[in-house]
């Protein structure tokens, strides 16, 4: 009788293990980290329309492959503030993250840890560094997208004058390709000079200040170049401190619904909108690959269009979303 009760025990302790087997894995799952139906994504700051474009994009394709979408984003753009969020959502499991590293190299321990837990990671919108980490990557083509932009403010300037670039913080893939790429076509000007590159670490009042201070220095300031949202507004605000809003031209960067509103006031006189919605249905697209075993691509890029006032009607598809 003692040993049939050992017996039972043994069978009961079994069952409880395979139970908590079971229950630590998430079900029956074909690669990645505990839930395979779950995907997460981490954009790079909270309540900026552009990720909440992505957002929606992403969900409305999640929905469409039978997947379940989250998001939770850090109330910053910097590698600080996202590290945490992603230590709790790689906690939790799922099958695969979408995210948008705030930093090419500070993101990648997090993420490589993220990686060993068997999650797929797919990079949106801004990337690592280290290409090793990250199934696939999708973003737009920024390099193309700042060589539009020069191509935009030197037809506003009527290829003549210096122009100024102002861009967030240094390390930010995307943004750094975009001066990058100004800076490459700008040279294509010869009547153009160009200031080169300062940074304003997605302060918008530091942008304003560059602004003064260039003015300052270069009273016949032709044009700038916004990288990013805090760039531009706070461009428009040193500018505008200086009575030069129009007269020095300004192309800025997205098309959220401030500055789709500047647009049409003239604040800004053109914007570089991208397609954050498609860049996130992309993502799930590669993410969900992955868990499945079928191919994957490994870098992808979406194009991007430069909006005018005059055009600005017929091009509204490209504004950014406040909701899904």
């Amino acid at each position: 009788m003692r040993v049939a009760k050992r017996n039972v025990v043994v069978i009961g302790a079994l069952v409880v293990i395979g139970a908590l087997v079971v229950g630590c894995g998430g079900g029956v799952r074909n690669s990645g980290g505990g839930d395979s139906k779950r995907l997460v994504l981490i954009p790079g700051v909270a309540d900026e329309p552009f990720y909440i474009s992505m957002q929606c994009g992403a969900q409305d394709e999640a929905a469409k492959l039978g997947y379940r979408l989250d998001t939770q984003a850090p109330t910053k753009f910097d590698a600080g503030a996202q590290t945490p969020v992603l230590t709790g959502v790689v906690a939790n499991n799922p099958g695969g993250i979408l995210i948008a590293p705030t930093h090419a190299t500070a993101m990648a321990n997090p993420l490589r840890q993220a990686k060993a837990a068997g999650i797929k990671i797919v990079e949106v919108d801004t990337a690592l560094d280290d290409t090793s980490i990250a199934v696939s990557s999708i973003s737009s083509d920024n390099k193309k997208g700042g060589a539009l932009a020069a191509a935009t403010l030197a037809k506003l300037v009527g290829e003549k004058g210096p122009v100024l670039v102002i861009n967030t913080k240094a390390g930010t893939s995307t943004t750094d390709e975009r001066a990058q790429g100004f800076e490459e076509a700008i040279k294509s000007y010869p009547g153009i000079a160009s200031l080169g590159v300062q940074y304003n670490n997605n302060d918008a009042a530091q942008a304003a200040s560059i602004v003064t201070a260039t003015l300052a220095a270069h009273p016949d300031l032709a044009g700038v170049f916004a990288t990013n949202l805090s760039s531009a507004e706070g461009a428009a605000t040193g500018l505008r401190n200086a009575n030069k809003l129009g007269q020095v031209k300004l192309v800025g960067f997205d098309a959220s619904p401030k500055q789709v509103e500047d647009l049409k006031a003239g604040t800004v006189q053109a914007l570089i909108a991208q397609d954050p919605a498609g860049i996130g249905a992309e993502g799930v697209d590669q993410a969900v690959a992955a868990l499945e075993g079928k191919p994957v691509t490994r870098n992808m890029q979406t194009a991007m269009i430069a909006i005018t006032h005059a055009d600005m009607d017929v091009n509204a598809k490209y504004f950014y979303k406040r909701t899904c």
